[in-house]
């Protein structure tokens, strides 16, 4: 039975999980799972720790890759995730469907939850550079919502810290009571695509391998899809 570590961002850690586990079950192995931020993995892997696949944001894969980090020709594409708008689940949904709205819906909006860019998150990040681009950073950001994960940021509107929150569709469906009021509009979308690799020091390449293949299972296709992710396989 080989042990396989996967460090995984949280905006696929859904299929990872379920799919990943399903997998091990089937073939005897035992999966050692972690999900953070992009960021703080990217710097955890880049500072030498080891695993046996790693699953980041594209731009993350590739820029570890440069240095060396993985087998060179293991990167697999496995889909995408959109930023998208939470709302507690039976609440009227805000008007997002243009800039305008969607910018006075979030001024009207008591709090706004997002992640902390501060923690590595790739929407946060995002979130906070839209803020100022639309000219209102100051005054949302007096009663934001800061979280660590995307995941947080739907539970803290859900437990009604916060009226709304912006994170990724794929983990804003895994928290019950959430709801998705909609994708950003069409001029500030933003989609992030994840690519799993296998690291170059793994003991493990073989069953690494495996297991991204049986990520990117055209039969699971469905499944990412209602996991708000658009498969790339």
């Amino acid at each position: 039975m080989a042990r396989i570590k996967v460090m995984s961002a949280g905006a696929v850690q859904a299929m990872v999980t379920l799919i990943g586990n399903e997998w091990a079950r089937a073939n005897g192995h035992a999966l050692d799972l972690n999900f953070a931020t992009v960021g703080s993995l990217r710097e955890r892997l880049g500072g030498g720790e080891v695993t046996d696949v790693a699953i980041l944001s594209e731009s993350a894969v590739a820029a570890l890759g440069k240095g060396g980090v993985f087998v060179p020709g293991s990167v697999r594409t496995l889909g995408r995730t959109r930023t998208g708008v939470v709302v507690r689940e039976g609440a009227p949904g805000p008007d997002i469907a243009t800039v305008e709205a969607f910018k006075q819906a979030l001024l009207e909006a008591r709090a706004v939850s997002y992640s902390d860019p501060k923690g590595g998150g790739s929407s946060g990040t995002f979130f906070a550079g839209l803020l100022e681009r639309l000219g209102i950073a100051d005054r949302v950001n007096r009663t934001a919502v800061l979280k660590k994960r995307g995941f947080e940021v739907a539970q803290a509107v859900v437990d009604g810290e916060a009226d709304l929150g912006t994170t990724f569709i794929s983990e804003i469906l895994t928290v019950k009571g959430a709801a998705v009021a909609g994708p950003l509009p069409a001029e500030l979308d933003n989609a992030n695509t994840y690519t799993g690799a296998i690291h170059a020091r793994s003991a493990q390449k073989e069953a690494a391998a495996a297991l991204l293949s049986a990520l990117r299972d055209p039969a699971g296709r469905g499944r990412w899809t209602a996991a708000g992710l658009e498969p790339a396989f």
